[in-house]
């Protein structure tokens, strides 16, 4: 088996900045039919809550499990809320922050028409995360005993970044940027990328290409929040690879879950959005503008029922539109080709 860093650092000495307003925060994870990775989610709500109880934080799911993000909305309305900070906990802006949630909240707009919402962005690279990993990388190096492999310098010593996979060349893009961050500087031999589903280079092309640089240990790094399926089957594949390649020391971080790093970005995200300060990346709109455009490549223009402070997305779903990815080669061969 490959040795396992199971460290988690906690939150309790955290101060956070003052929050502008007491408007209710919806937190909307991925969701997991995993329930730890579920159980991981909610604890990591009720965490961020246990700071600063000054206003209602309502943790619910994208998918695959409950509450769903139209059970927390009527939640809040059922306390006589009519206003709401959203801000949907995830790594990188692709399918399910440009179109799912979003659809998701004009649904809950229909049925609420006196809400009113204010959409916030997604954690993104920040210094706080490339600290957080950091952090963990070094506490590789502290000799223990539960350590054997602290002895192997970081120039034999491959890095392997896991990230989910998307269908949005433009998330998949940002695992490589974040993958090249943490390196630099580092003294690590090099950094593979790659990952677990959706796209490639998969996994085990990843392993493949690691071990061309002959190292002695790879680590590898799973960019996720919480735990789940998809991270269990990192763990198992790792283990599969150092039992196939004992002479590599195989290490397997876990997953990000509670850590001070990622409820100071949570915070900031949350100010943000209160103060109608949320920056996207708009330069990219065109990936999903021709996403969603027609046959004869026009795209069609929209206006959200509800409220997003920084007007990133003008996008109607009045008429429910086909969904771009449910072919994900044809989704591909389209963005890649728009100008």
């Amino acid at each position: 088996m490959p040795t396992v860093d199971t460290t988690h650092s906690t939150p309790d000495s955290l101060s956070l900045p003052p929050l502008p307003l007491n408007r209710p925060l919806l937190m909307i994870g991925h969701g997991s039919r995993d329930m730890q990775g579920r159980q991981g989610f909610l604890d990591f709500a009720h965490a961020y809550q246990g700071l600063d109880s000054s206003r209602p934080v309502v943790p619910c799911f994208l998918e695959l499990t409950t509450p769903s993000i139209q059970e927390g909305v009527d939640q809040c309305v059922a306390q006589g809320y009519t206003e709401f900070s959203v801000l949907p906990i995830l790594l990188f802006a692709a399918r399910h922050n440009k179109f799912d949630v979003t659809n998701e909240l004009d649904r809950a707009k229909a049925r609420h028409p006196q809400i009113r919402f204010h959409y916030g962005r997604h954690f993104g690279i920040t210094p706080a995360i490339l600290e957080l990993w950091h952090r963990r990388l070094a506490d590789l190096d502290q000799p223990s005993e539960n350590n054997s492999m602290s002895s192997i310098p970081r120039s034999e010593t491959v890095l392997l970044v896991v990230g989910r996979g998307s269908s949005d060349p433009d998330a998949n893009g940002d695992v490589y940027k974040l993958a090249r961050l943490l390196w630099e500087g580092s003294g690590y031999k090099t950094v593979e990328i790659c990952f677990i589903g959706i796209t490639h280079p998969r996994l085990e092309e990843g392993f493949h290409r690691a071990r061309l640089f002959q190292p002695k240990r790879i680590i590898v790094l799973p960019y996720f929040l919480f735990t789940g399926v998809l991270v269990k089957k990192i763990f198992d594949i790792t283990a599969q690879q150092q039992e196939q390649y004992p002479d590599i020391s195989m290490t397997c971080l876990p997953e990000m879950g509670i850590q001070p790093e990622l409820l100071s970005v949570l915070r900031e995200r949350e100010i943000e959005t209160q103060l109608g300060q949320v920056q996207m990346n708009c330069e990219l709109c065109k990936f999903r503008l021709a996403a969603v455009g027609d046959n004869t490549g026009h795209t069609h223009e929209h206006d959200h029922g509800h409220h997003h402070d920084h007007h990133h997305h003008n996008h109607n779903h009045s008429e429910s539109p086909p969904d771009p990815c449910a072919d994900p080669e044809a989704y591909h061969q389209r963005i890649w080709q728009v100008p």
